[in-house]
């Protein structure tokens, strides 16, 4: 799912000017997989109670195979779409099925731990997508045979997308070894069968405890009457439902998903060119994948607000410093920078632009595109930024990574958690699908519109966006959070909910 998710970061660069696309056509490019899951994550609960967990993990990794495929061959703009839409219903259902089931197969003891992993592997999926679209950049510029054969200079993007294949069906395949959900077996009355699956986990009398508790507990769902949408918005539980709604906004709106999805079209901004971008890429995957491992060991050691407030003030302080590192920097083409451009380039369109000095990437940008034309500016925008631009590479990549860290450490992990602790239990399933769909749609609101802020507003502005809604979270953290470590559901509950 994770390498699902972030392996079009380095197909963008490459689609953009082979479709002529515009800037809103990039991010609904990239977003379109968010919509669909987002839709996906609302069928996903109520078709794994009917048909079981197992079936519909099955059809999510022939959605995720059919996807990669049908990505790779996409002819043109509206097929590639409406491939990554196909794969978008895979990972919401692996997003909402995937650690429900791992929750119902696991020994008590271990269902933290085990759930965690759902998590820990979302992020290493995220960073083995950087890294093989990295290799997949370096073999197709090697002019090897083997890789001139396979096409991996001319289809780069293509490869990029249609590997996905591979990890599909091996997740597809590893899925027949894989037992159904034993709560699930048990709902549908299939208790022998769940029988012999907890006896695998456990002992036989460990196995009967479990399978009394479930019915107990299925029983115990039967006699409750479903909890009306209305009953979110009683004044009893405004504390809690602002608080979840800001917290599940402020996760996305600080740009998470930019970076994740856009990474080597960032460190591009800087200057640095396309081949470091990749390989920067790779920095923040590997970032991102050791912050989560520490935010696992340290959730319930330093609890849910203190990992807030440090990683929400690094965001805030990383986007802001980031901010300023493009708005100090300076973009001037000497003699010796346009010798170095591709050949490709009109060199004769932009020779009358010899040492002037740009002091914005925007003002630098527009006047590339009124000189050579918008769509030889877009497809050489990377040469061209890696000739001109004057700023601190080093102090980018540090804030970038910073702010991967800090989101790695903080929100990234802990909102799911605060949510199953902060809403009372009569109404918990309804208030995170909920606060879990608002999450969803910023997320694909920030991915559709990051392209166009790039080339509208520039890289400082639209940093210093999102840094700025990190110093307006953080104040609401501080201010209205409770910390929620080592207390009862019910002890959060006193203090959230108020009495009617």
């Amino acid at each position: 799912m994770g390498f699902d998710a972030s392996v079009i970061s380095g197909v963008v660069k490459f689609i953009e000017p082979e479709f002529q696309l515009t800037k809103l056509q990039v991010g609904w490019a990239v977003s379109s997989l968010t919509f669909t899951a987002t839709l996906a994550m609302m069928l996903a609960g109520p078709l794994s109670s009917a048909f079981g967990r197992k079936v519909i993990l099955k059809y999510a990794a022939v959605l995720y195979a059919v996807s990669a495929l049908s990505s790779a061959f996409a002819p043109n703009f509206t097929l590639l779409v409406i491939a990554r839409m196909i794969g978008g219903f895979g990972v919401g259902a692996s997003l909402i099925i995937a650690p429900m089931y791992i929750a119902e197969i696991s020994p008590a003891k271990m269902r933290g731990r085990m759930v965690s992993f759902n998590q820990l592997n979302i992020v290493l999926g995220i960073s083995v997508a950087f890294f093989t679209n990295y290799l997949i950049l370096k073999f197709g510029q090697s002019e090897s045979n083997w890789t001139l054969a396979l096409g991996l200079d001319k289809y780069n993007w293509r490869w990029m997308l249609g590997l996905e294949t591979l990890p599909a069906v091996m997740y597809f395949a590893f899925l027949f070894f894989v037992p159904e959900s034993p709560r699930w077996l048990i709902m549908k009355n299939r208790i022998p069968e769940a029988g012999v699956i907890l006896k695998k986990v456990s002992s036989e009398d460990q196995a009967q405890k479990d399978i009394e508790a479930v019915q107990a507990s299925i029983s115990d769902e039967s006699k409750k009457q479903k909890v009306p949408i209305s009953e979110l918005f009683k004044p009893a539980l405004k504390l809690v439902l602002i608080i979840g709604i800001v917290i599940a906004v402020l996760q996305q709106i600080t740009g998470i998903n930019s970076v994740f999805f856009y990474a080597p079209m960032i460190f591009e901004q800087s200057g640095i060119g396309t081949d470091s971008s990749f390989s920067q890429a790779i920095l923040v995957g590997l970032t991102n994948l050791v912050f989560t491992v520490l935010a696992i060991m340290f959730i319930d050691k330093f609890g849910r607000k203190v990992l807030l407030v440090f990683g929400v003030s690094g965001i805030a302080i990383s986007m802001f410093l980031l901010a300023w590192g493009f708005h100090s920097a300076t973009y001037t083409l000497t003699e010796a920078s346009i010798k170095s451009l591709p050949e490709n380039i009109e060199i004769s369109k932009i020779a009358h632009l010899t040492g002037e000095t740009f002091h914005s990437d925007l003002a630098f940008k527009t006047a590339m595109q009124e000189s050579l034309g918008t769509e030889e500016a877009n497809e050489f925008e990377s040469d061209l930024l890696a000739a001109a631009a004057n700023m601190n590479t080093l102090l980018i990549l540090i804030c970038i990574i910073g702010f991967v860290a800090s989101f790695a450490i903080s929100l990234g992990p802990v909102m799911w958690v605060l949510f199953s602790e902060i809403f009372p239990n009569y109404i918990r399933g309804l208030a995170i699908s909920f606060v879990g769909l608002i999450n969803s749609g910023v997320s694909f609101l920030v991915q559709l519109v990051f392209p166009w802020e790039l080339s509208n507003l520039g890289s400082a502005p639209t940093f210093l966006i999102y840094g700025l809604f990190a110093a307006v979270g953080l104040v609401f953290i501080i201010i209205k959070l409770p910390e929620t470590k080592g207390k009862s559901l019910e002890e959060l509950q006193a203090v959230l909910v108020k009495k009617d």
